[in-house]
């Protein structure tokens, strides 16, 4: 008996000592790199374990490969790793069926666009010549271009050029007529622009839809092959997730196959575009999500572009007296709405430019949220807040969600547009994100660049990409590197109500990472431009490599 237990003693302690050193399984170890975790600690580890699309352990090197072993392991020695960059306001798949259209961003004047359409035109296959792009602040001469040289090269095919913020657009006649515009057509939240009692055929906003609801829509499968192309331009620098800012019911249903079919690996949070037909429907469905795919709001317009003077101001523009924009709804329907949405438990996301219509609803949300509350509404832009106005996102716990490209886009005629004292409440990130304590920042591509490290540039110098204005633009408002980090991360996804499961890089919430080749926290500002992803992981696969 006490051979027996002798035995068995020396075999409990073969086992122990077996099971003592036995590693933990992983898929996935990555090790020797700068890992900026983003908790809330904005701790930097060394090492990140992945089992199953999640991340299992974050340590020191060490600590990790003495702990786990897995089939893939990486050594990412003079690297750097970051949760995947979350754009909080851009239009991706906007964007992606764009691509049959001309592109004329970054022209250099209306002969430039009109270069570059007769180009398109030639091989286009098309009923409509369609092109988007175009800002005539960047022209010499910056006014808007009218209809006369595309009524004479172009008689008998429409044609419907959209200005680079999407508020404006020059059409022909041609498409005047297939839509029944006339000089005399008004319309709610738009303009149908007239001069000497004749069309010119420049529309804002609203009108824009009498012309555009009549161009045919892409092909569903060719749509979809232009989602896979738009991840691909998002992998390629760390973007690993989007709030993709008003779309239509048949564009998500569109979303939702190609991602379950597993082609389409971009995590969307998706705003329904505003639509009185959406609104039953949706609040009787409720939220929808997967584990790719969140609809969880509604994208509202209130007032247009401060480019295209369509922005809502408290007074008239410095450059325009007796002009000071337009909301693009009623006060009623934008109340109605409010109150619609506040019975339910989508969010509202709401564009507004201007002061003006800042305050409206900024107190808008605050009468139907009625005081302190965790809905997280936003306001997407917020660009011109009055200086009396910004304590209302603290007093309400709204959102601000604000792109920095566009302060270092608009910097140049902004000042025209709003006049020295307004200008020092435009752009105010800083002041915003005092205010509400966090920030989401995005790129409102293809408004802008995709590029987020622009975003993170604009961010933290205030300055174009060529490093102007030397000092930065109002650089008392520019962001930490920390903080335009956590805005572009788990700011984002905080936003989307999305923090718990990504954003970070912390146990049990997604592996969406990239790699870069620099670091973005500690470069020379010159350099951040420069910065390199060297690949990206959704859910722990790897879907760029450089």
């Amino acid at each position: 008996m006490f051979k027996i237990n002798a035995v068995l003693a020396i075999c409990a302690v073969i086992f122990c000592l077996v099971s003592c050193t036995q590693k933990q399984k992983a898929d996935m170890i990555i090790y020797g790199a700068a890992v900026y975790t983003a908790d809330s600690s904005f701790s930097v580890k060394q090492a990140i374990a992945i089992r199953d699309g999640k991340i299992i352990a974050t340590g020191n090197s060490d600590e990790i490969l003495h702990t786990y072993e897995a089939a893939v392991t990486e050594d990412a020695t003079g690297k750097f790793i970051y949760p995947g960059f979350i754009d909080a306001h851009c239009h991706f798949t906007g964007y992606a069926t764009d691509l049959w259209k001309c592109d004329v961003t970054g022209t250099t004047s209306f002969e430039d666009v009109l270069g570059k359409l007769k180009k398109y035109a030639a091989n286009a296959g098309t009923t409509w010549l369609y092109a988007r792009g175009w800002d005539q602040n960047d022209w010499q001469v910056k006014e808007f271009p009218g209809k006369k040289v595309l009524d004479s090269l172009f008689p008998a095919t429409p044609v419907f050029l959209k200005r680079v913020d999407g508020h404006v657009a020059l059409v022909n006649q041609r498409a005047l007529d297939l839509a029944g515009i006339t000089a005399s057509t008004k319309i709610e939240g738009g303009i149908v622009e007239v001069r000497d009692g004749k069309l010119t055929g420049i529309l804002f906003d609203r009108a824009m839809d009498l012309v555009e609801n009549n161009i045919p829509p892409i092909a569903d499968e060719l749509a979809q092959k232009y989602f896979m192309q738009m991840q691909d331009s998002c992998f390629q620098y760390g973007i690993t997730g989007v709030h993709d800012c008003g779309v239509s019911e048949h564009t998500i249903a569109l979303v939702d196959a190609a991602q379950k079919s597993g082609q389409l690996q971009m995590k969307i949070f998706a705003l329904l575009t505003d639509s009185v037909h959406y609104f039953d429907r949706w609040i009787a469905k409720g939220i929808y999500k997967t584990s790719m795919l969140h609809v969880g709001g509604f994208k509202v317009y209130a007032d247009g572009a401060l480019g295209s003077r369509g922005a809502c101001l408290l007074h008239p523009y410095t450059d325009k007296p007796g002009w000071s924009g337009f909301l693009l709804s009623s006060k009623e329907y934008l109340r109605s709405t409010a109150k619609t949405l506040a019975a339910s438990g989508f969010q509202m996301c709401t564009h507004a430019i201007g002061d003006s219509a800042g305050r409206e609803m900024l107190n808008l949300y605050g009468e139907v949220l009625k005081g302190k509350n965790n809905r997280r509404w936003r306001i997407e832009h917020a660009q011109v807040i009055n200086e009396t106005d910004f304590s209302l996102f603290e007093k309400y716990n709204i959102v601000p969600s604000v792109q920095p490209t566009h302060a270092t886009s608009d910097m140049y005629w902004a000042g025209d547009r709003l006049g020295e004292v307004r200008l020092k409440n435009a752009y105010a990130y800083k002041k915003l994100l005092d205010q509400n304590g966090w920030i989401a920042l995005g790129t409102d591509f293809p408004v802008e660049d995709i590029n987020p490290f622009k975003t993170f540039f604009a961010a933290v110098e205030r300055q174009d990409s060529k490093g102007f204005p030397a000092g930065g633009f109002q650089k008392e408002n520019a962001l930490s590197r920390k903080e335009a980090l956590l805005g572009m991360t788990i700011w984002a996804a905080k936003a989307a109500f999305e923090e718990k499961e990504k954003g970070s890089l912390e146990r049990g919430k997604a592996a969406d990472f990239f790699i870069s080749d620099k670091d973005l926290l500690t470069a020379n500002s010159g350099d951040i431009l420069k910065i390199r992803v060297l690949s990206t992981f959704v859910n722990g696969k790897k879907v760029f490599a450089r």
